[in-house]
């Protein structure tokens, strides 16, 4: 297939290219270029709308991998950049992308959400559908917000779409140092790093996953916690068929 990465040239799209190249045709919508070979680029903004449209002509699906200023979980701290920088991205930006995409006949994505959606001072996070949006942080409120933008374009005009709720995404080297020298956070809270083959093979899973189908949402958490100490993975390992694999490299 042929894929938009929007906001890939960020953190995360930066490493999971390599590993999407290895299965569909790239194309990446960001105001910086990607750093990797064999990429198609459009320079924009999410929200121009003609940029979206020109980086959505030809694709098949695309990934929304766009995250700006993120905020853990447990935070209230904010100010107008951040404010205005994540309603701008999370929200404005997005429901800008799912109108021209659905415009254009492409009904089928994957939107990079966040743990942080979630109040993250819980010990366990049961499933999905059972755990409230209750972040105190704006980048979560409106990362919860782009989920709600997403469940509204698979109701009323018929999308299929993922939301990955990821959670400490890493590159190798940084997972691998993390897991074995685990990291407090400054609130005082752990987290579950997330290695970037494992992330990578989420996207890869999710868009297989929106092919199936009509007019239907969902979200995921995908978590680098193979025993699943804090997050039920269930849902992971059921509509997607992914699990975590990198904790094999530290044996």
């Amino acid at each position: 297939m042929r894929v938009l990465l929007v906001g890939g040239s960020g953190r995360v799209g930066t490493f999971v290219t390599p590993y999407l190249l290895e299965h569909h045709e790239i194309r990446v919508l960001d105001l910086q270029p990607p750093r990797h070979e064999g990429v198609e680029y459009v320079e924009g903004s999410v929200t121009d709308p003609e940029a979206l449209r020109l980086a959505l002509e030809g694709v098949d699906t695309f990934i929304w991998l766009v995250m700006r200023r993120g905020q853990g979980g447990t935070f209230t701290t904010q100010n107008v950049p951040t404010i205005v920088d994540n309603y701008d991205a999370n929200a404005k930006g997005l429901h800008l992308l799912l109108y021209t995409a659905q415009e254009l006949g492409i009904k089928r994505g994957v939107y990079t959400s966040s743990m942080s959606v979630h109040y993250r001072k819980r010990v366990w996070y049961p499933a999905e559908e059972l755990v409230p949006l209750d972040t105190p942080s704006v980048y979560g409120l409106t990362k919860g917000f782009g989920e709600l933008i997403c469940q509204y374009f698979a109701r009323w005009f018929d999308m299929n779409l993922i939301a990955l709720r990821i959670t400490g995404p890493r590159e190798r080297a940084a997972w691998l140092d993390e897991r074995r020298h685990p990291r407090v956070q400054p609130d005082g809270s752990k987290l579950f790093v997330t290695d970037e083959e494992d992330l990578a093979g989420a996207y890869l899973r999710a868009l297989e996953a929106v092919q199936i189908g009509h007019g239907r949402f969902d979200a995921v958490f995908i978590a680098g916690d193979e025993h699943e100490k804090e997050h039920n993975l269930s849902k992971a390992k059921r509509l997607l068929g992914w699990e975590p694999r990198a904790q094999r490299l530290l044996e």
